[in-house]
């Protein structure tokens, strides 16, 4: 998703500056920006798509290992980990989003148990609405500081690559309309249908 209007030139607040790693501090000029931090982030999913979408492509990584608590918290370490020092961890604290902090670890493997044991067992989903399904479930969960939305849309593009059949694949196109996207993962909330939502976000070749 693109930056916002005027994000580039926003400062990082203290608050979330004692949290940056200290050599990814030391090698970022004064004063730091919300800019600089989105582009060190995303050069590090660049390079974590780069190392897992071959194993997902050739079925290396399936989707058993996918839906699991440990490789979502696993791909947020990758995602963040090396920026800071929060990456990986689940949140120990609750917040005005997300379910109560010490739920998290059981709902996640609830959450993705019953939607593996839903693709399995079930025709209702296409491989497009599963990966939506994953997306709006766990970020619903909200289980990190920080990185849930990339992390878990991140996780999508995972599961839609690794439930496709053929030689072309697909991912999702996550350049869309803010406004939209929220409304329909609070309908998702309401429903747990995540038809409307897969339809809303468009998909490109990988």
């Amino acid at each position: 998703m693109s930056l916002s209007p005027d994000y580039g030139e926003t400062l990082l607040p203290d608050d979330e500056l004692a949290y940056l790693l200290p050599d990814i501090r030391a090698g970022l000029a004064e004063p730091i920006t919300k800019a600089d931090i989105y582009l060190l982030e995303e050069a590090e999913q660049a390079e974590v798509v780069a190392r897992l979408l071959p194993e997902v492509s050739r079925g290396d990584l399936a989707l058993d290992s996918l839906l699991s608590v440990g490789f979502i918290q696993e791909l947020h370490r990758q995602l963040y980990g090396g920026i800071w020092t929060w990456g990986g961890e689940f949140r120990k604290y609750n917040t005005n989003i997300g379910i109560d902090w010490y739920l998290i670890t059981g709902n996640l493997h609830g959450v993705l148990g019953d939607i593996l044991y839903r693709w399995n067992e079930t025709e209702d989903w296409t491989a497009r609405e599963l990966g939506i399904a994953v997306h709006a479930a766990t970020v619903r969960i909200h289980p990190f500081v920080d990185g849930n939305g990339r992390c878990t849309r991140q996780l999508a593009d995972f599961v839609f690559v690794a439930a496709q059949e053929g030689d072309t694949l697909e991912q999702y196109d996550w350049d869309l309309d803010k406004r939209q996207y929220i409304a329909l993962l609070r309908e998702y909330d309401s429903t747990r249908n995540p038809r409307d939502l897969a339809e809303f976000i468009q998909v490109v070749a990988t």
